[in-house]
């Protein structure tokens, strides 16, 4: 007796769509049926369907669940049990938690806190110092995402300002550099203007005048540079300008580049428009930018310069977010509503179905080469997600599942949304239940 067959979806995988089935056995997809009606299997459990649009789980490169060290704003079960809820079925998850993941050691008790909490896979990102490249060098590609590198500015000390070491960390890293790309500098001259002029009480709006364009472009001008004089294989993450797309290359595809790049869904969804309505809820590093480069992000999808959707998921309470400018934490929470906010834009009609699940499914699995995961495809990992694109419900604080409890989302209607999730072919979510008896595992990658 098999385990579980959805049947009579339509199924979206590698830039097709048709009706069909999906046999499960044993974590794994056994077999696709492309006809309307499977033959007579004998299975523990029949998912119907009909009407309804089969996706592979989303793959998200980059979140923060703040696990050790900072868990009243998030841990790894809550912010993996939203995720789930979401559609999401394997997270990246960064190092800049307390302590910092910046040694094989500490790497590793996170892998163990996740294998008892954590409703996704999962996969951590070991952090990089000015002077930890030897624990880098010790990363084993098989089994970790990637190092993670601040190029610039960001929260906590984890800023790579020394050059020797940015060298040694691009031409000997064993794995995938992703970068977070902000010119400290050029922040520092933008803050002390904007902070004679206004004083504490900025107003949220000059946010991206603060950490601008520039700042944007020069720091990823300079990873660049980096990886095309070491052969780096770099992915630099939540792209906010339209001018860094030049940066990029779109004439081959995504999993035979050296070089790719992240957008993330709040630089698709708000422009700064909108901080005079949210402040300090959509306070993000690097800043939401103007409509004209939210525009030239979505194109830089469709045209293939940017290869992966995310979300920079990173949560602060509200007391935390409820500051003044300079003292209210950047980041918010997204993994719940990610792929209903991108399906909105499907709506939209800025997105096509097609485009939505190559850059959170496919295109994540390929350039970091998951093992069998990213493709609803024969003998790989069972995790898929069930959506209703016509079934219209709105985002509140009871229906919202991070610890933190808000989200910069409240409010809005999506049209679609998420029935049903399964991980490693274990019926996770169901219209609103849980069933957290069976846990994710680690992803592997092959390297």
């Amino acid at each position: 007796m098999y385990s579980l067959l959805i049947k009579n979806a339509i199924i979206v995988n590698a830039g097709n769509q048709f009706q069909g089935s999906v046999l499960i056995e044993e974590g794994k997809i056994k077999k696709i049926f492309t006809t309307d009606e499977p033959p007579e299997i004998k299975v523990k459990k029949i998912i119907d369907g009909k009407g309804k649009y089969l996706l592979p789980g989303i793959i998200d490169d980059h979140v923060h669940f703040r696990e050790p060290g900072l868990t009243h704003k998030a841990e790894i079960y809550t912010e993996s049990k939203a995720a789930v809820a979401g559609g999401i079925t394997s997270f990246m998850e960064m190092p800049n938690t307390i302590p910092q993941a910046t040694t094989q050691e500490l790497l590793e008790k996170k892998y163990k806190i996740a294998s008892a909490k954590s409703l996704a896979n999962y996969s951590f990102y070991i952090g990089a110092t000015n002077d930890n490249i030897e624990e880098i060098k010790k990363t084993d590609p098989e089994k970790v995402c990637g190092v993670k590198v601040f190029i610039g500015s960001s929260t906590g000390n984890m800023i790579i300002d020394n050059k020797k070491a940015l060298s040694r960390i691009f031409s000997e890293s064993p794995v995938l550099i992703a970068t977070h790309c902000e010119d400290e500098e050029t922040i520092k001259k933008n803050t002390i203007k904007y902070k004679e002029e206004f004083g504490e009480n900025l107003p949220l709006k000059y946010h991206p005048l603060i950490r601008s364009e520039e700042a944007c472009y020069k720091s990823s001008a300079l990873a660049v540079k980096l990886a095309k004089k070491y052969n780096s294989r770099l992915h630099i993450l939540h792209l906010s300008t339209g001018k860094e797309l030049e940066l990029f290359d779109n004439t081959v595809l995504s999993k035979e580049k050296r070089i790719t790049a992240e957008v993330c869904v709040h630089h698709l969804w708000f422009s700064d428009a909108d901080y005079d309505k949210y402040g300090t809820k959509i306070k993000w590093n690097p800043a939401i930018k103007t409509t004209k480069d939210r525009e030239a992000l979505i194109n830089g999808l469709k045209n293939n310069k940017i290869d992966v959707i995310a979300t920079d998921h990173a949560p602060h309470t509200i007391e935390e977010k409820s500051n003044t400018y300079f003292k209210a934490p950047s980041g918010g929470p997204l993994v719940q509503h990610s792929l209903v906010a991108m399906l909105e834009l499907y709506h939209q009609n800025k997105l096509l179905l097609n485009d939505i699940v190559y850059k959170m499914c496919h295109t994540p699995a390929d350039i970091f080469q998951v093992k069998e995961r990213g493709y609803i495809r024969e003998g790989f990992w069972a995790d898929l997600v069930l959506v209703d694109l016509d079934s219209p419900w709105t985002v509140n604080k009871n229906n919202t599942l991070y610890k933190c409890k808000w989200s910069p989302l409240e409010n809005q209607i999506f049209k679609s949304k998420v029935t049903h999730t399964i991980v490693n072919g274990n019926l996770v979510y169901d219209n609103g239940i849980f069933n957290e008896s069976v846990k994710g595992k680690r992803l592997l990658f092959e390297r």
